[in-house]
């Protein structure tokens, strides 16, 4: 069977769509098609970032939500009963329909605290099947837009305003209602060799002589708090040695310094702890939560907000060390 698709002949069973073309087939949103794969409804595999449906499935899924009866030929009639029975050897089993009770919910960010929460979903809400995607906060945020996050957690400091998360969530999801809650909070800084012999202790202190730097991803929150103090303070990037050098986390990055590949870096206060350097305060970070609000989310919400507010997680958190919880489970903003 092949069939006509952009202007192009191509091998039906060899076809496969994006999110974007199964959500032009079927005339409904995307964010209708992500539900289907996350329900089980529709089947999907991940090419990169990118989901990806084969044409037998999408057919798959369309036969088994026709209604009406099966032909004649194929039906016998129960003596006992009178109801219509199937032969058997035409007999094929209904597709199988992913429940609620194992939905999908992928939450997305880097700090470990994340993963306890993860664990404590699993656990109590019985409605969702968490998965950890390790994406920095901006990247995060643009997932969730795209339909590809449920949970997100953003450390996103606005330079012009001073504050955290906001200002960076108002552009990014703009169209969608929302609600922010506060995760933790967190001092961020600089990583310095043990005894700090740099002697590095602002940010206009990147640009000495002979200090090399090892850097964040591009999409990460300590990388945008990076870019926005150096706009501030008005500090060309390409004056800092080892500005385009990247790691993909707080401890990869702590661990460079620690070896002498690098002088300084930018980072949490945990990983400083763990890794073992010495660590120069700068900043205080919110580290906030972000969801929909949708009728199909009420309870996961309402979930996570009971979870952050229990004795029970606050305790795994404080056992770690290093966060701050005095806002944990405040609603920080929230459109209508």
């Amino acid at each position: 069977m092949k069939e006509h698709f952009g202007g192009t002949m191509t091998n039906h069973n060899s076809t496969s769509y994006t999110t974007e073309e199964i959500a032009d087939l079927l005339k409904v949103s995307k964010l209708t098609v992500y539900d289907l794969i996350k329900k089980g409804q529709i089947r999907a595999y991940r090419v990169g970032r990118q989901m990806r449906v084969d044409a037998t499935d999408l057919d798959t899924y369309k036969e088994s939500t026709k209604s009406g009866g099966v032909e004649s030929a194929n039906v016998t009639v129960s003596e006992q009963t009178n109801e219509p029975i199937r032969n058997k050897n035409d007999y094929s089993p209904p597709p199988i329909i992913q429940p609620y009770a194992t939905r999908q919910l992928i939450i997305s960010g880097q700090d470990i605290s994340l993963d306890l929460l993860a664990n404590a979903i699993g656990k109590k809400t019985g409605g969702f099947r968490p998965l950890r995607s390790y994406t920095g906060s901006l990247n995060s945020l643009m997932a969730m837009y795209a339909g590809e996050a449920d949970v997100v957690s953003t450390h996103l400091f606005d330079g012009d305003t001073g504050t955290y998360n906001i200002p960076f969530i108002k552009r990014i999801l703009v169209g969608h209602s929302y609600v922010v809650i506060n995760l933790l909070s967190r001092t961020a800084g600089m990583y310095v060799q043990k005894n700090n012999p740099k002697n590095l202790h602002t940010w206009s202190d990147l640009i000495k002589p002979s200090i090399t730097m090892i850097n964040r991803e591009l999409g990460s929150g300590t990388r945008v708090l990076l870019d926005e103090k150096l706009r501030l303070e008005g500090i060309s990037p390409r004056k800092i040695d080892g500005y385009f050098t990247e790691e993909m986390n707080h401890i990869a990055v702590a661990s460079k310094v620690a070896s002498g590949a690098a002088d300084v870096g930018v980072g949490i206060e945990k990983a400083a702890i763990l890794v073992g350097v010495d660590f120069i305060p700068l900043i205080q970070e919110r580290y906030d939560l972000v969801m929909f609000k949708t009728d199909e989310n009420l309870h996961l919400r309402e979930s996570i907000f009971s979870i952050l507010r229990s004795k029970e997680f606050q305790n795994e958190i404080n056992a770690m060390g290093g966060y701050d919880l005095s806002l944990t489970g405040t609603v920080v903003y929230e459109t209508e």
